[in-house]
């Protein structure tokens, strides 16, 4: 394409991309005069727009492909093909217009009033498009819009609408351009991104000079301030946070919005007409203008991916098109880890650079421009007086002199604890300095007993560690300490479980345990507020917590290759020999509590030994509870519920018992006997005959497994029932954070699995479960669910609920056959792979087999499960399921047809084949469309 004018700073790459907007099927003026030629032929005015749609769809097609076919030779680098895009829209705009205003609409002899320049605006104005942008056009006119005027901009309108372009558009005069772009910020931005298209050229000069000299000379500050509260709004809206599982490319932290601030504002205050000019203005330094430009590259390459997958602007790199996006982009499976896993991680850390180049940029440019001093808050403040070597610039902590800090390289870490100690940010010259001089942190360093001390004094001295911690992260200040923590920077998990990066998460538990110490989260957290308060060894707990991920990523448990990183890396960060094998300890089993609680039967005796075995001493057990709990409260909003700290407050409380008073005292008789005891004062209002009736109708486990609460509920469903009776109690258990669903019916086979799926067909998710048998034939069954959005249900619910069970379970609807349409995996979590896992323990319980199941969760899973097993004659007298994400962990308490454990391997293999197949059979069903 021969072009009439080139972007402003724009240089073509030298790049077979390079001549992709010279295509000679778009020589733009041979190419019109020749459409011209046809148009004057047709009659009408629908013909002759059909005929100019015509030859430009299909000119518009075969560049289009060629762009494509080269962007596939380069699929990490986009900003080529991202201006070849840019170019094709003004070949076609130009084309479009000259058709329009020549041939369509044409004037003899116009008059000054009758000139009109096409500007391109936004993105489009910057040479910036992706596959599917907007083509944001400005129709700019002297004065008053004219008859003319008002005719060629509908025509070329109508014929890009044709075209199938998503068009943006306004028409407005010079006078009208400044009123508006003082008004609104958004208009005035994309006035600052115009670029001369077509049309009479002085007018679009008119207008250049007029905003620079009426509107952005004497604006700066203002639009400055703008601009920072405006990204500070964007990023609240997309979260707030960096690391979120599915970002958004264009207006997410650390986007390409974010890149884009950076230019606005240095061609606003500067005039600058391409990003590598803000070095030469001392905003940037060539090194981060290198960084800048490596992250705008990779952006634009993941952004116009996501547009030519789908087909349309999408910028939100959802879970199932990050599988898709990273196989464009060439990653491949490795060392232990998926591509999309390998992707994410380059993603978020070059979303950490730009945040870095930003942030410092935007700041630098603050303290030469806004003229504000420091915010009132920081002027109320009661100012600590620096220590030496270090001063306040503007409400931040800078550096004296650059020399003398260098000369000793541990005030690379003492910046971080001046800044934790003096409660200030740190300057954006003092964050320069440390960036460019991380080869300063040696093993001398490392081993440096003060440096050690330092280090150790930003976890446990000042109270708000993590702001220390993401601000050392970001600027690779901690891996360059921790070397070992390198691998895990930036790390995606590929599941909708975890909500951050693995080095994210790790300071969030760290900050977790911050605010357990500051006090604040008393309410919710009792038992680790409490252990807290009475004392534990702080420098263990935050060391064990720093690592207790290190080990992620690789294709060992990384619980036990974190334990061995731990045993090099304690004692580096001054722990003796005891505290680094306690630490060795919590890190090699910092998913044992969880476990424990959330995948066994605490109710049975077994579960609470096995679990105060490996534990041994009060001491470890303290830490390890709070350790999980703030592993736990790490992953992300809502993870933690009433229902995990229940289950963890019991499974702490009855080990602690046991630790303090020994094994031995975990005893089935004595808790069968206090159980009975608490039940007959409950219903002491009954006929004693009744009630002598209720507690001798019971086993063991009966006794074992349920509360008070549940038994006093079941003895009201069992009274006086008849034998072909139903009696269903559905009421909200808030202290479980679930609604709990019990039953009372005549035992058969195969109970468990039709109440399993009675409450599939209402979309209850089932967080635990209990079923008995009595002596007197009857199966009484507890369970605990939750809505989709993993909530106890609304009262207002409980009816229909409650209705569609007593449905399902009188045989008027057939679950098996009305699941069909509602099993159904979400497409966004259709990438997750889960691979199926199924043990069999016998040892970890006293009277039954306890099958795991561990694999991807959907609606119809537990029902397909049960049924399995019902078929196959196993009695389930409970079940334990742990959610994680689209993963599932389900916990089957069982016996054989006889009554015994699952004792032959033979036996084992032969069932585990047939719950593998209906794993996938029910997973292929789920996946249908």
């Amino acid at each position: 394409m021969a072009r009439d004018s080139e972007p402003a700073g724009f240089t073509p790459p030298a790049s077979p991309a390079a001549a992709i907007a010279d295509h000679p099927i778009f020589d733009t003026a041979r190419f019109t005069k020749v459409l011209a030629r046809e148009v004057r032929a047709r009659d009408d005015t629908r013909a002759r727009r059909a005929t100019v749609v015509a030859a430009l769809t299909k000119a518009r097609e075969e560049v289009t492909e060629a762009i494509s076919d080269d962007f596939a030779t380069h699929p990490r680098a986009a900003l080529v093909s991202v201006r070849a895009q840019a170019s094709l829209t003004d070949a076609i705009v130009r084309c479009v217009y000259a058709i329009a205003a020549g041939t369509l609409h044409p004037l003899s002899n116009p008059t000054e009033v009758e000139r009109m320049a096409v500007l391109a605006v936004g993105g489009y104005g910057r040479a910036e498009m992706a596959p599917q942008s907007d083509v944001d056009l400005l129709f700019l006119t002297p004065w008053k819009m004219t008859a003319w005027a008002e005719s060629v901009i509908e025509s070329t309108l109508y014929i890009l609408w044709d075209l199938r372009l998503k068009v943006g558009h306004s028409s407005r005069t010079v006078k009208d351009c400044l009123r508006l772009g003082r008004e609104d910020y958004t208009i005035r931005t994309a006035l600052l991104e115009r670029r001369f298209i077509t049309g009479h050229e002085p007018l679009a000069d008119e207008l250049r000079q007029k905003l620079r000299n009426d509107l952005f000379k004497s604006t700066g500050v203002e639009f400055i301030e703008a601009k920072l509260a405006e990204r500070a709004e964007r990023h609240k809206r997309q979260g707030g946070q960096r690391y979120v599982l599915e970002p958004n490319v264009k207006e997410g932290k650390g986007g390409l919005r974010d890149l884009q601030t950076l230019y606005w504002i240095g061609k606003y205050i500067h005039g600058v007409r391409q990003a590598a000019e803000l070095v030469e203005q001392g905003l940037l330094t060539s090194d981060e203008y290198a960084t800048f430009a490596a992250a705008e590259d990779f952006l634009w390459a993941v952004r116009c991916h996501l547009h030519l997958i789908t087909g349309r602007a999408q910028d939100q790199l959802t879970f199932d098109l990050q599988v898709e996006v990273a196989s464009r982009m060439g990653y491949s499976d490795s060392g232990g880890r998926r591509a999309v896993e390998h992707f994410m991680q380059d993603y978020f850390r070059q979303a950490t650079h730009v945040g870095e180049v930003t942030r410092v940029f935007l700041t630098a440019l603050e303290q030469r421009h806004v003229k504000k001093e420091a915010r009132l808050a920081g002027l109320l403040r009661r100012r600590r007086k620096m220590r030496e070597g270090f001063r306040i610039d503007k409400g931040r902590i800078n550096i004296v002199d650059q020399k003398t800090f260098l000369k000793d390289k541990l005030n690379l870490l003492r910046l971080f604890e001046e800044g934790l100690r003096t409660g200030n940010l740190i300057h954006p010259e003092a964050m320069r300095v440390v960036a460019q001089n991380l080869d300063l942190i040696d093993d001398e360093m490392r081993e440096d007993k003060e440096a050690t001390r330092l280090f150790l004094d930003l976890l446990l001295k000042h109270g708000n560690p993590e702001r220390a911690l993401r601000r050392m992260n970001e600027l690779g200040v901690l891996s360059a300490f921790i070397p070992e923590f390198e691998p895990i920077v930036a790390m995606m998990q590929f599941n909708v479980y975890h909500h951050y990066t693995v080095d994210e998460h790790t300071i969030q538990t760290i900050s977790t345990l911050a605010q357990i110490e500051r006090k604040e989260l008393i309410e919710e957290l009792p038992i680790s507020s409490a252990i807290l308060e009475h004392g534990v060894n702080r420098r263990v707990l935050y060391v064990a917590l720093l690592l207790h991920d290190i080990g992620k990523g690789r294709p060992e448990d990384h619980s036990v290759l974190g334990a061995q990183i731990a045993r090099r890396v304690a004692p580096r960060l001054g722990l003796n020999a005891e505290e680094s094998e306690t630490a060795e300890w919590l890190v090699r089993y910092h998913l044992f509590m969880s476990d424990m609680a959330q995948k066994r039967d605490i109710s049975d005796p077994r579960t609470v030994r096995d679990f105060a075995k490996i534990v041994k001493t009060r001491k470890r057990l303290d830490l390890l509870t709070v350790l999980t709990v703030c592993d736990i409260r790490g992953v992300g909003p809502n993870t933690w519920n009433n229902w995990k700290a229940m289950l963890l407050r019991r499974l702490y409380a009855e080990t602690a018992e046991a630790l303090d008073a020994g094994l031995e005292t975990i005893n089935t008789g004595k808790r069968q006997a206090e159980a009975k005891r608490t039940l007959r004062e409950a219903i002491s209002d009954w006929d004693p005959k009744d009630v002598r009736k209720e507690t001798a109708r019971h086993y063991d486990p009966y006794w074992q497994g349920l509360s008070t609460d549940t038994q006093c509920v079941f003895a009201e469903l069992l009274r006086d029932i008849p034998d072909d009776a139903i009696r269903i109690d559905v009421k909200p258990d808030p202290d479980h954070d679930a609604t709990r669903a019990c039953f009372a019916l005549a035992d058969h086979p195969g109970i468990f699995s039709r109440l399993a799926g009675a409450l599939a067909l209402v979309g209850a998710n089932v967080v635990d479960a209990r079923t008995y048998t009595s002596k007197d034939g009857y199966a009484t069954a507890a369970f605990w669910i939750q809505d989709a959005e993993g909530h106890p249900y609304e009262a207002t619910r409980l009816p229909r609920l409650r209705s569609m069970i007593e449905r399902t379970l009188k045989g008027e609807v057939v679950a098996r056959d009305a699941l069909r349409d509602r099993d159904k995996i979400k497409k966004r979590e259709r990438q997750f792979q889960f691979p199926t896992s199924i043990t069999f323990d016998n040892e970890g319980s006293e009277i039954y087999t306890i099958i795991e199941v561990d694999t991807r969760d959907r609606p119809g899973l537990l029902f397909d499960l049960t049924r399995t097993l019902a078929a196959n004659n196993i009695y389930i007298a409970s079940a334990v399921i742990a959610t994680y994400g689209a993963q599932v962990v389900d916990s089957f308490y069982v016996k054989d047809m006889f009554g015994l454990k699952l004792h032959t391997k033979a036996k084992q293999n032969a069932l585990e084949r047939k719950l593998r197949q209906a794993i996938t059979e029910g997973a292929e069903r789920a996946r249908s469309e």
